[in-house]
């Protein structure tokens, strides 16, 4: 299957418009999963069911650390489709408290070469009223879900709180974590909300709506750029202890075109946007390694950005992050990626002697190591 979609993705699939290749995977996706009985099948098939990957996290256990990151299910129409492909958890958004187009089109794109997505989608939803009434209808077992939240483009920056936490109270009830987005780079502002003084009050509005709508205790996390410097990372990091936050997610798209193997002159064509995928891959390791060597085990930090296998899942993991996510990847990989991800993680467990993935996070970092060989198998 790996073969044939990549025979598919060169031959057919690089040279179709992105977005609308994406809606049509989806929608036959969601179409496939709808029949009784497939989805418990692909899940009993292309789910986590070693062991080793289970993962204790946020109060939750989750079957494997790989989740779908936010961007790929906006408005929550197939979330128990794309955890039946194998992820271990499922994050939707960002949704906004109004409903919203999002930026003109094309606003999608790849870079073969780099193995990269450029996007300026501009947080294109339905709103957070629509969201939640396709939550409160859903049908059957639900996925692990993270639930990402982000301000609407008409919004002046002084309402930003209010309207955070309106999205906040009305999406609490369906969501195993929520994560504040204040990082992408397609919202005019938006990364201005990073700044410590911005997102205080930000994350105390949106602490006060779970509360009020009887969630006090959902796990709230902070998706953060890599392109803030390292002082500001150590600003938010700071923030995220004393404002009691569950963990941050690092990182969301970057801004810069350094390093790029695509021709310059094509990228400059493309326009604005943020750039995911391979050329991520340093930077939001270093990311990582800064929020760790910062907070220790006091935050759940969770990883994305460059993750192509299951090595680079490990090498977070070992880093420090207790989850990691992935969206690139999943659309350069197929549908059968995760699976083979966390099937490759399990045995980078084992083989480095760890009985679980938990054992193994922050290893790089705090300098631990297995306490005695894992059992053979």
């Amino acid at each position: 299957m790996s073969v044939f979609y990549q025979i598919l993705f060169r031959s057919a699939l690089r040279h179709l418009d992105a977005e609308t290749i994406h809606h049509v995977g989806f929608t036959a996706l969601r179409a496939a999963t709808a029949v009784p009985g497939v989805a418990p099948a692909m899940q009993r098939l292309l789910g986590p069911g070693e062991p080793e990957l289970t993962v204790h996290a946020l109060g939750r256990e989750f079957p494997g650390p790989l989740g779908l990151a936010a961007g790929f299910d906006k408005n929550a129409e197939g979330p128990q489709g794309l955890a039946a492909l194998g992820f271990g958890f499922v994050e939707i958004g960002t949704v906004t408290a109004h409903p919203q187009t999002g930026n003109p089109k094309p606003r999608l794109f790849r870079l073969v070469q780099d193995r990269a997505i450029l996007n300026r989608m501009g947080f294109n939803n339905e709103g957070s009223a629509l969201v939640a009434e396709r939550l409160h209808h859903m049908q059957g077992p639900r996925p692990l879900l993270g639930v990402n939240i982000g301000r609407t483009k008409v919004t002046p920056e002084e309402e930003a709180p209010a309207d955070y936490a309106l999205s906040a109270h009305r999406l609490a009830e369906y969501a195993d974590y929520m994560v504040v987005n204040v990082s992408s780079p397609n919202t005019p502002g938006l990364r201005d909300l990073q700044s410590v003084e911005q997102l205080r009050p930000l994350l105390r509005s949106v602490r006060e709506a779970l509360a009020g709508a009887g969630y006090a205790e959902l796990p709230l996390l902070v998706k953060i750029a890599p392109d803030l410097a390292d002082e500001d990372i150590d600003a938010v990091a700071d923030l995220a202890l004393s404002e009691n936050l569950a963990g941050i997610i690092a990182a969301n798209t970057t801004i810069s075109r350094e390093g790029l193997d695509t021709d310059p002159d094509a990228v400059a064509e493309l326009g604005a946007g943020g750039l995911s995928g391979a050329p991520l891959k340093e930077r939001s390791l270093e990311v990582l390694r800064r929020l760790r060597e910062r907070v220790g085990d006091r935050l759940t930090l969770v990883a994305v950005g460059g993750i192509e296998t299951a090595d680079d899942a490990w090498a977070r993991i070992r880093a420090g992050a207790t989850l990691v996510q992935g969206y690139t990847g999943l659309i350069y990989g197929g549908p059968l990626w995760p699976r083979r991800l966390h099937r490759g993680l399990a045995q980078l467990v084992r083989s480095a002697g760890y009985r679980s993935v938990a054992e193994a996070v922050g290893a790089d970092v705090d300098g631990t190591a297995p306490k005695e060989p894992a059992p053979a198998h």
